[in-house]
């Protein structure tokens, strides 16, 4: 064992409670448990104090202009994912107005989104594990810019309805793959400054949609101008991608491999294997991932509704309004994902749970777009805030091999069992009346967004707190799905060869 200077650790348990218990008491423990692996391949743990927070400058400087590419590339990607997703649920009001039905049905179409895109995350993670991140993403993108111009010629809301579902299935193979090229080319140090910046692209995307929402002004066919924009984006990323190499850690990976590429069974042997060793984590996650999901939808998806019905703001209030709180989420996501490199994954992520759920009676109660834009900003500053640590610590928690996929699909089946959420959020809000500013009954739409985001925040504190971390985790060097699995396979092939002319000789 290799020399150090820090204290040894027990090792990191296996099993459901005891993972539990080591998770809870080393979320009080400053000191961070790490796993190393030695040059003879032995593997303990130890106490190792958390690197201070460096300069943003000389973080940034660690990425060559390579990986920066890769990183803008994946965050391009990411951020016209989420202006597809949030085109719609920014304009729920004049969607209902021209199909003629109600908020609650448009809202349909976001369910049947989220529903679907654990489908896509499924095939095309796997796809980018098995084949590389590049022609995965190109085919997805240009895909979904296709889909947004079904979505515009959609002359009945059952064809919108149809095509949405369809567009959720692509939409989900955009997060894994993204996230996976942009990151795993980043050094250790600055993992956790990028994953902040990187997650911000969910709200980048809402923020642009925002803005183009805001430019159409608020006429029923305006809709159609913000699906067209967002066509160009999703295809034009696409195309740009295609223009670049395949990512750098993956055929690094490959060569590691020593030219060994893997067959079809070998894959599925070896992500039986994950599936079999790992599979307490990938409950884990996707837990985790439904209580995120639910985070983010419940409190922004019915927010410009809320604020249009409720608070009685105009189209372009709304619209500054959600900008301004956006705007929040982009700076939070990004601050407290640096500073996740140094308090800790999980730590970050309870403290903003927490800090979100006090924010609440401050975040609904308000009545004027001043006032409204303030609160918003602050509460989407901690609600991403915690999401900005998640691509980095799924990544992380990740099997090594199988870092295209499984973040993409625990991702996209937290999205899924929670695609419910802006249905639920409008089904309850517009069962139940309030008071609005001029005196009116209005939907309910504060009071239903503040108690269920108090208990998700809840929940999501709780999970992480009894959840693992391995910030930190060596990853770069992993050789693709399957590889392994094949380099053993031939491993025996060469030595039951060489078997067998031993015994021909033996018998000669």
């Amino acid at each position: 064992m290799a020399e150090t200077t820090n204290a040894p650790a027990d090792p990191i348990v296996r099993g459901t409670w005891a993972t539990a218990k080591q998770s809870w008491s080393d979320l009080f423990t400053w000191k961070q448990r790490v796993a190393i692996t030695n040059d003879y391949g032995e593997t303990y743990c130890e106490w190792q104090s958390p690197r201070p927070l460096r300069n943003p400058v000389s973080l940034f400087a660690q990425l060559s202009a390579k990986d920066w590419l890769f990183f803008l590339v994946g965050l391009a990607a990411w951020t016209a994912d989420a202006f597809d997703f949030h085109a719609l649920s920014i304009q729920t009001v004049k969607l209902a107005a021209y199909y003629d039905t109600t908020k609650t049905n448009v809202t349909t179409a976001i369910t049947l989104t989220l529903l679907l895109r654990s489908v896509g995350a499924a095939f095309f993670g796997l796809a980018g594990d098995k084949f590389g991140r590049k022609y995965p993403m190109v085919v997805n993108m240009i895909i979904l810019g296709l889909l947004q111009v079904a979505t515009i010629y959609s002359a009945t809301f059952t064809q919108f309805l149809a095509v949405r579902s369809l567009f959720g299935l692509f939409m989900g193979g955009v997060y894994g793959n993204a996230i996976a090229m942009a990151l795993e080319n980043c050094p250790v140090d600055a993992r956790g400054l990028m994953s902040g910046i990187l997650q911000q692209g969910y709200s980048l995307g809402y923020v642009i949609a925002a803005c183009c929402n805001l430019g159409v002004g608020g006429s029923t066919d305006s809709w159609k101008t913000v699906f067209w924009i967002g066509t160009g984006l999703s295809i034009g990323v696409g195309l740009i991608r295609l223009l670049f190499p395949e990512s750098r850690q993956f055929t690094e990976a490959k060569r590691a491999g020593k030219g060994h590429t893997s067959s079809a069974s070998a894959f599925w042997v070896e992500t039986r294997n994950m599936l079999a060793q790992e599979w307490r984590m990938c409950i884990y996650c996707i837990i985790l991932m439904t209580w995120f999901n639910y985070y983010s939808h419940t409190s922004q998806d019915s927010y410009t509704t809320f604020m249009l019905t409720q608070k009685e703001l105009n189209n372009s209030a709304a619209s500054r309004a959600s900008i301004i709180m956006k705007t929040g989420a982009c700076v939070g996501g990004t601050i407290l994902g640096y500073i996740s490199q140094w308090f800790g994954r999980r730590r970050t992520i309870v403290c903003s749970a927490i800090i979100s759920a006090i924010l609440i009676p401050a975040w609904i109660l308000p009545t004027t777009e001043r006032s409204l834009s303030a609160t918003g900003f602050f509460m989407q500053f901690f609600v991403q805030g915690a999401w900005g640590v998640i691509p980095i610590h799924l990544n992380e928690l990740s099997p090594p091999a199988f870092r295209s996929s499984f973040p993409g699909i625990t991702y996209q089946l937290g999205n899924m069992i929670s695609s419910p959420s802006a249905q639920i959020v409008n089904a309850i809000a517009e069962s139940h009346l309030v008071r609005a500013v001029d005196g009116e009954l209005a939907p309910a739409y504060g009071p239903t967004m503040g108690v269920a985001t108090a208990i998700i925040a809840t929940g999501i504190a709780v999970t992480t707190a009894f959840g693992p971390e391995r910030r930190g985790a060596k990853f770069e060097l992993a050789k693709p799905a399957g590889v392994q699995e094949e380099y053993r396979r031939k491993s025996v092939d060469v030595e039951s060869q060489a078997d067998d002319k031993a015994q021909v000789a033996v018998k000669h």
